[in-house]
């Protein structure tokens, strides 16, 4: 049987969310991204509740969906973790390849403060 990319992508997302949640003290750092824009959230899985999210739909971005738009939505996301005392977080790509803007968004949220 054949899948669509996004059958695919979210069928990999599932198989990494059987192992990958996020509690109080180690939250979920999830990111997503469309044709147009580029999303983050941190989860705290076990209340079923976002601690914080940031994308570039409030920003003011020329291209929304590039790498230094992925960079830009980690500072945002990794500023807002530190004002809620969030240091550690477990890293959920989203069932995307680790490279290109979900690369560049973990090394600049990385670089922001934040360990995973």
């Amino acid at each position: 049987m054949k899948f669509t990319k996004q059958e695919a992508r979210k069928r990999r997302h599932f198989r990494v969310r059987k192992k990958v949640t996020g509690t109080a003290a180690k939250p979920r750092l999830n990111v997503f991204k469309s044709n147009t824009n580029f999303y983050a959230q941190i989860i705290d899985d076990v209340r079923g509740v976002t601690l914080a999210s940031a994308s570039t739909m409030k920003s003011t971005l020329k291209s929304k969906s590039n790498i230094e738009a992925a960079v830009a939505v980690a500072n945002e996301i990794a500023k807002k973790a530190q004002e809620l005392k969030i240091e550690e977080v477990v890293f959920d790509r989203g069932g995307y390849q680790y490279h290109g803007k979900v690369k560049a968004f973990a090394d600049a949220a990385r670089e922001a403060g934040l360990k995973f």
